[in-house]
């Protein structure tokens, strides 16, 4: 299997311990990197402290933030997203942007991930496809402020029925739209193999065709969610295609650990390879 850098998602793993224990946890589990959902389902713009807590445990535990989502809403659960939903959710989403592009950049966080929102009863799909896009050109705009990509993202139809971004293609045609209105080229596909193995996708030519035009890789085994070889995928072959096909970038690991603490469910990792290099 070929090496790649690990970060680990502290919104799906570690869940046991408070948030603020989660870093060193992680680290204890011997990784050095780590990603987050947006911590605050309810809130787009905390307090500062709030802000200062989590970044001072991240700091502490001596782990670096790789990616952090915008304002998604409750996640895990129904919302999934917010940018492209009139009224309170997306003015949730525009609150957060600057918030969550500043504290990438105090943590030296280089890729902020947008999720669309669920297709909505009252409103066209034009509307929505056109406040996302306003919203996306936005977003954009900060994360390049600060130095990251933007991360757009396909998920899946059997869970999220109302996602209207249930393919690579249609994620890839969202990642098009926001460079030709931005101009910036910082927007990138967020590749993430559960989601696509759910939607039925052929992994190996979603790789091929996109490997180049991708900013972030998430793994979980499919069916189930859980940690590699709980399901059915051969991760040390694609990940080693996703490495011939030039892929360098970071894997993160978005799965549920199942009925054993977080830190047991590392055992198809090395140890050694947990650790960025």
């Amino acid at each position: 299997m070929a090496q790649h850098r690990y970060t680990v998602n502290l919104s799906i793993l570690f869940t046991e311990l408070p948030l603020l224990e989660r870093p060193a946890a992680a680290a204890a589990a011997g990784f050095t990197a780590v990603e987050l959902w947006w911590p605050w389902v309810d809130e787009p713009a905390p307090e500062r402290s709030e802000l200062d807590a989590l970044r001072r445990a991240l700091t502490d535990a001596g782990t670096r933030l790789t990616g952090l989502n915008f304002y998604a809403g409750q996640l895990p659960g129904p919302d999934r997203g917010a940018l492209s939903v009139p009224g309170q959710e997306s003015e949730k989403f525009r609150r957060n942007v600057e918030v969550a592009a500043g504290f990438a950049e105090s943590m030296g966080c280089t890729a902020l991930n947008a999720l669309y929102g669920n297709r909505v009863e009252g409103v066209t799909e034009a509307e929505q496809d056109r406040l996302a896009l306003e919203n996306l050109t936005s977003a954009a705009h900060a994360a390049d402020r600060v130095g990251a990509v933007l991360l757009i993202e396909a998920l899946n139809a059997p869970e999220s029925p109302h996602y209207p971004l249930v393919s690579a293609p249609s994620a890839v045609d969202v990642v098009d739209k926001v460079n030709a209105a931005t101009g910036l080229g910082n927007a990138k596909f967020l590749m993430d193999l559960y989601h696509l193995a759910m939607n039925g996708e052929d992994l190996r030519r979603v790789i091929d065709a996109y490997a180049e035009r991708t900013g972030h890789v998430q793994i979980a085994d499919c069916p189930g969610r859980g940690a590699p070889g709980t399901g059915e995928l051969d991760f040390a072959e694609l990940l080693d295609r996703l490495s011939d096909a030039g892929y360098d970038g970071w894997v993160g690991l978005e799965y549920k650990p199942g009925d054993v603490p977080s830190a047991d469910s590392f055992g198809w990792l090395p140890r050694e390879l947990r650790a960025a290099p």
